[in-house]
């Protein structure tokens, strides 16, 4: 794509401070920007590199037009519209309507015109499938699924049976979505499976990265609202409810009947135990187990701060100790107290 630096600051509603002429072609980062690129500052910590960066413009707040050596666009949140530029210059291939000769859907499929579908996919019996929807090659649509308008399944997705998309759902490769929740009834040694009879139901404007899993309900469906952004390698257990406009990091974990509220975010490698309540709000910190519902909106931890191997091996001592030391705290109370 090029595009003049006047047309960008229309398309993008920010005011510019430099050669409206310009040609752009790309962006890039402020260290590695090119002449014919543009770049951003989001973050003071890149202040520094201003200076001696070669973008031909820098998306900058108002109190650092000043700092910048080329001409500058002027945004209230240089991010949101970095992310907005980013989709003008989106270089994935682009969407070709109609069904590769080599795809398997069934006859009682109703697949919308305007759909994509990719070689050797599959879609299976009374599936619906509204325009503007691109099902990647190798991509499995089990029975009885209903996906929406505009949504993107990449390649090698799978959708378990009874599974509802909505608008604008974008799906990476690797993500399962409706697989069997883990239910098992133990009796005298043995295992004995839940059947899982819940579906799955995600709403408009979601995305779902690569290779996570969000189970099937056992009962009733497992739910994920409306504008949630879920990263790659999280799993969502069966019957989970995350609320509209929540964010889900890497290496996250839910599990079963666990509901997060809306507005939450669960940062990487996160742990939420089952049958919790999060309320709306809540920021729960990287690697941090909750065990616990959250009644009170704010920002949530567990576990220790990073510190050298040989002062946590000696703080990880202490932690064991914690007991008999609260047993001998609690005997010299009631000694001082004289009831020993």
């Amino acid at each position: 794509m090029k595009i003049t630096l006047g047309e960008l600051a229309t398309k993008l509603g920010l005011t510019l401070k430099g050669e409206a002429g310009t040609m752009i072609t790309g962006l890039n980062t402020l260290k590695e920007a090119q002449v014919g690129e543009i770049s951003f500052l989001a973050n003071p910590s890149y202040q520094s590199q201003l200076a001696e960066s070669q973008a031909s413009a820098v998306i900058v707040a108002e109190d650092q037009a000043e700092l910048v050596t080329s001409s500058a666009l002027i945004s209230a949140n240089p991010y949101l519209s970095f992310a907005q530029a980013s989709q003008l210059f989106n270089n994935r291939p682009a969407f070709s309507a109609g069904i590769h000769e080599t795809a398997v859907i069934a006859d009682t499929a109703v697949i919308a015109d305007g759909v994509s579908v990719g070689a050797n996919a599959v879609i299976g019996e009374h599936c619906q499938i509204a325009s503007g929807t691109e099902i990647g090659a190798s991509t499995v649509v089990s029975d009885h699924c209903v996906i929406g308008e505009s949504c993107q399944l990449n390649p090698n997705v799978t959708l378990y049976h009874n599974v509802v998309l909505g608008d604008r759902v974008t799906i990476h490769s690797g993500a399962v979505i409706g697989a069997d929740g883990f239910g098992f009834a133990p009796d005298q040694g043995k295992w004995h499976k839940i059947c899982q009879l819940g579906g799955v139901r995600i709403g408009n404007d979601v995305e779902i990265g690569a290779n996570t899993t969000v189970d099937r309900g056992a009962l009733d469906d497992t739910v994920i609202e409306d504008d949630v952004i879920i990263d790659n390698l999280v799993q969502i257990a069966h019957n989970v409810r995350v609320g509209k406009g929540s964010a889900i990091a890497g290496c996250a974990g839910i599990a079963g009947s666990t509901t997060v509220g809306q507005y939450c975010t669960v940062a990487g490698g996160a742990g939420l135990a089952g049958h919790l309540n999060i309320t709306d709000g809540v920021h729960i910190g990287p690697m941090a187990l909750i065990s616990k519902s959250i009644t009170e909106k704010g920002a949530y931890g567990s576990g220790t701060a990073q510190m050298p191997m040989k002062e946590w091996r000696r703080s990880a001592t202490r932690f064991r100790q914690l007991d008999s030391m609260a047993k001998r705290l609690q005997q010299l109370e009631k000694i001082q107290k004289g009831e020993v």
